[in-house]
């Protein structure tokens, strides 16, 4: 980053709606936010916890943080007050960056610092500033710690090192970045994809364009990728799918789109490429724990009709090995467990030697004494051609919108609430394809009986308490009460034998306010088909009854195509009840 600042300082860096920043300027402001934390006590190996939405300001504290030796843990804004305290507490965070709305979230231990104000002249230095008197950098250093689900209950925090990074994006090998492409920082900076984002366009001197709307709002998105000249664009499975469907023109200035998160859908694909031909695909895989991407598999050429989209080989410092459960060697064309090694491994889990010892095991095949390597979990074989190809978990964890979840961390929070005594969380494909949690709850006796004396539902209980606590991927879409949970003959649950369902019951503590005129009856008849849920209540709120942004975009979509009405994004976010949505309407 530095390099770019010296050879390219007037050149855009960061761009965040009527905001912007020059190399320069980014860098200045970095060095004069870096000594500030220093003064504050944050020393080398620290983390450094950041409590705030995407800004220009937000890019300028993660470039600060890394210069003053510490690492930073961003913690999404969105989340329930409790997850937020519990990660900042479990990483050992003792200074928090916050932006001015959040600092009253900031935990009592921990000391709260405003975020810099990139506009400001009085942060930066009297004169020219190379970095002089903070501390020097080292490949090892921890860069950023990311939380993903655990089985326990409890979040993990991904120690990645410098390295990690430096290895996917500098000089990389599975993707060409020159100063003149235009990147999109879209994905939560919490979650591990925005890795890719920020520091793939920084590093390569590129310029990154922070997006300041929702990352759900597809009208909205278009808007920007075109407006803005977005040239390399990463975006989620889900998301992708989305946005070809909805917004194939989107991408016509777009030179490379990567995506990564969940299975691509080939048809997708190549949708995108015959309506662009030359434009560059990435279908990207990889685990947190390696750092973003493992392996890539890049194409020109449209996948064929009876192809699958591979996950291809192995990024430039990584290895790659397929495994069966002795750690031997499976031949080509065999399924076995994908383990990684190499220069992208986390250091393990922040304060967790044991799920550490459990994942990140002696590497056998290490060219050195001592290796490490990581077992995904995932299931994948080798193609004749020499790609890989993913075929699925070899346990039970889940790609929820992109998001890697463990059913067993949504089971063992439900399992302490005082109303259930035992339950089990398993996905389901809803009708477009994508993953969703259910959750069937064998209640306490005590929850039962209040159950049927009437009052506000147990299952509309355990949904809000799950809201409080978790993030909305890991809220289950529906909570069924069940008298029995059915047993193999090993005395587990036997998942294959839950009943599944398409439709569930709205499960709202708000009063059922049934549709009064024929555009309200419509309306609702739309959202019960989309979210599965009935009845709805036109004082309901879309997102209250499990709406998300994916399913956002098949309401409006629906909206369109039945009552020709060209709904935004931001519009239903604003008014998210068919009350008001149809006065809107009107």
């Amino acid at each position: 980053m530095a390099r770019q600042a010296a050879a390219h300082a007037d050149r855009p860096a960061v761009v965040c709606g009527p905001e912007s920043l020059t190399y320069g300027r980014l860098d200045t402001q970095a060095d004069a936010f870096a000594r500030r934390l220093r003064a504050h006590g944050v020393e080398s190996g620290a983390v450094v916890g950041v409590l705030a939405h995407r800004s220009t300001a937000l890019i300028v504290t993660l470039l600060a943080v890394l210069k003053a030796g510490a690492a930073y843990l961003v913690v999404d804004p969105d989340e329930p007050d409790a997850r937020c305290a519990r990660l900042l507490e479990d990483a050992g965070v003792t200074v928090v960056v916050a932006e001015e709305a959040q600092a009253g979230r900031v935990p009592p231990h921990c000391r709260a610092l405003a975020l810099p104000d990139p506009e400001a002249d009085q942060d930066l230095p009297a004169g020219p500033d190379d970095g002089a008197g903070l501390p020097p950098g080292h490949p090892d250093q921890l860069a950023y710690v990311s939380y993903t689900s655990g089985s326990t209950g409890e979040p993990k925090g991904v120690g990645v090192p410098h390295r990690a990074v430096a290895r996917l994006l500098y000089a990389p090998d599975w993707i060409e970045i020159s100063p003149e492409d235009v990147f999109l920082e879209l994905a939560p900076v919490a979650f591990d994809a925005s890795t890719i984002e920020i520091w793939g366009a920084l590093v390569n001197g590129a310029r990154l364009v922070v997006h300041a709307g929702r990352t759900g709002e597809l009208d909205e998105l278009a808007k920007t990728i075109q407006q803005e000249g977005v040239t390399v664009l990463l975006l989620t499975t889900g998301l992708f799918n989305q946005m070809v469907t909805r917004h194939l023109e989107a991408f016509e200035g777009v030179r490379h789109v990567l995506t990564g998160g969940d299975v691509a859908s080939a048809s997708h694909v190549r949708e995108l490429m015959h309506a662009w031909p030359g434009l560059l695909f990435t279908n990207g895989y990889g685990p947190t724990e390696n750092t973003s991407f493992t392996t890539c598999w890049t194409t020109s050429t449209p996948p064929a009709a009876d192809e699958s989209v591979p996950i291809g080989r192995a990024v430039r410092g990584t290895r790659v090995s397929i495994l069966d459960a002795d750690l031997r060697p499976v031949p080509d064309g065999e399924p076995g467990e994908l383990y990684t090694s190499g220069d992208g491994l986390a250091r393990g889990y922040v304060g967790r030697p044991g799920a550490t010892a459990e994942r990140f095991v002696a590497d056998p095949y290490a060219p050195e004494p001592g290796g490490r390597m990581y077992r995904t979990g995932d299931l994948v074989r080798r193609r004749p051609d020499g790609l890989v190809e993913f075929l699925g978990r070899a346990d039970q964890q889940v790609k929820i919108r992109g998001f890697r979840v463990e059913p067993g961390h949504v089971e063992a929070v439900l399992t302490r609430h005082p109303e259930v005594l035992d339950a089990v969380v398993v996905p389901q494909d809803d009708a477009s394809g994508n993953k969703r949690l259910l959750a069937y709850v064998l209640p306490a006796p005590a929850a039962a009986a209040s159950d049927a004396s009437g009052g506000t539902g147990l299952a509309t209980r355990l949904r809000e308490a799950l809201s409080a606590e978790l993030p909305p991927h890991l809220v289950p879409w529906a909570v069924l009460l069940r008298s029995e949970l059915p047993l193999n003959r090993n005395g587990k649950v036997d998942r294959k034998a839950l009943p599944a369902t398409t439709r569930v019951a709205r499960s709202l503590s708000t009063p059922l306010v049934l549709p009064r005129t024929p555009l309200e009856e419509r309306l609702a008849a739309m959202w019960g088909e989309v979210l599965g849920v009935e009845p709805v209540g036109v004082r309901d709120d879309f997102f209250a009854l499990g709406g998300h942004s994916l399913l956002a975009a098949q309401l409006l979509a629906a909206l369109k195509r039945e009552l020709s009405a060209d709904v935004s994004a931001r519009t239903l976010y604003l008014r998210p009840t068919i009350e008001e949505l149809a006065a809107e309407l009107s």
